[in-house]
């Protein structure tokens, strides 16, 4: 599992308007803001993408790049973002379960109309020199950070120089 201050692996990701991103390409003015949801079966995860879709200008504003994630098939990632309202959202899709665990993520095995494997949820804050700032994993669909207390974090990162925690 990475820690905060630990230089992240370099992440190349499948978009749904197939292009690629690439984390290394990314030179946000504050932070990458990765966001790893569950799929297309969470209607947890569709109001939580749909909410960042709305404060999306906010993140932007404050010089920060945001993508969302999944181990979604392209098929279905694009199925996603055609019937969620995130149309202003980069999504990615095949994001692997050896990368989520990579990264500490909890992978769950479905039970009734969910993918048989499957990511849970996480954001991950990530310096401009592609170090990890911040991490809130989950193992559930529920307990995600709240993206208006995270704005407000971020003004205070941003204002107090606070250092990336949990290093040691």
């Amino acid at each position: 599992m990475i820690k905060p201050r630990e230089k992240m692996p370099e992440l190349t990701i499948d978009l749904v308007n197939d292009t690629q991103w690439s984390l290394s390409e990314q030179k946000p003015k504050q932070f990458t803001m990765l966001v790893v949801y569950r799929g297309n079966h969470c209607p947890v995860c569709k109001k939580y993408l749909e909410e960042l879709q709305r404060k999306l200008t906010k993140f932007i504003d404050k010089g920060i790049h945001v993508i969302a994630v999944s181990s979604d098939t392209e098929a279905i990632a694009k199925q996603t973002y055609e019937e969620w309202a995130i149309a202003d959202l980069p999504v990615g899709h095949n994001f692997s379960i050896e990368q989520a665990r990579a990264l500490g993520l909890y992978i769950s095995k479905g039970i009734k109309k969910e993918p048989d494997v499957f990511i849970e949820p996480g954001l991950f804050l990530i310096n401009p020199d592609q170090t990890l700032y911040a991490v809130s994993i989950q193992s559930m669909p529920f307990a995600r950070p709240e993206f208006d207390a995270l704005l407000k974090a971020i003004d205070f990162v941003i204002e107090e120089d606070y250092p990336a925690r949990g290093e040691a």
